[in-house]
């Protein structure tokens, strides 16, 4: 029997020389983190509106994947949506969100700042695509968003099994229009 060759490839394009085989395969590491942090946000209390949400976003993290080697399929209502989300959680954190934390607490939250990490990362690769063909403004807008989403789904995340969040002071900048 002859092996089939697909066998020996992860991807069809990975030797391809553009960056949109960069950006497709951080987006790729990004659904799959998503994929993470279900399975281990399931395991804590008081989490199923997060991992709701999650079931929601993670195949719009493979729609924003294939929507630029492919045809768009990042609507305005999936970007309305996910605003609404991110405006709900913005609430509910309060003080928090408006100050530097680090990424730490419970492993369900760890794992959606994992999840935050991707989504910066696959926006700058979308950034170089940019550089190389046109890309829609709906997918920086969405990525930037996503990651601001699962920011404040994380802060949610330690709120419920009652970590504080413990707030960053940089040496390195100061305070914010400030000394």
């Amino acid at each position: 029997m002859k092996k089939n060759e697909w066998r020996y490839k992860s991807y069809p394009f990975m030797r391809e020389k553009s960056c949109l085989v960069d950006y497709e395969i951080r987006t790729d590491s990004m659904t799959t983190q998503i994929g993470h942090a279900i399975a281990v946000l399931e395991k804590e209390k008081g989490t199923g509106e997060i991992v709701s949400i999650l079931r929601h976003i993670q195949p719009l993290a493979y729609h924003v994947n294939g929507s630029v080697r492919g045809r768009l399929s990042i609507t305005p209502e999936d970007l309305a949506w996910l605003d609404g989300i991110y405006d709900e959680f913005v609430a509910r954190a309060g003080e928090a969100v408006k100050q530097f934390v680090l990424p730490q607490g419970s492993h369900g939250a760890s794992s959606l700042h994992i999840c935050r990490s991707e989504a910066k990362k696959s926006y700058r690769a979308l950034h170089k695509v940019s550089e190389e063909r046109e890309v829609p403004e709906i997918l920086f807008q969405f990525l930037g968003l996503l990651a601001n989403v699962f920011f404040v789904l994380s802060i949610e995340a330690n709120k419920l099994q009652n970590i504080e969040e413990i707030v960053f002071v940089s040496k390195a900048y100061g305070k914010i229009g400030g000394s």
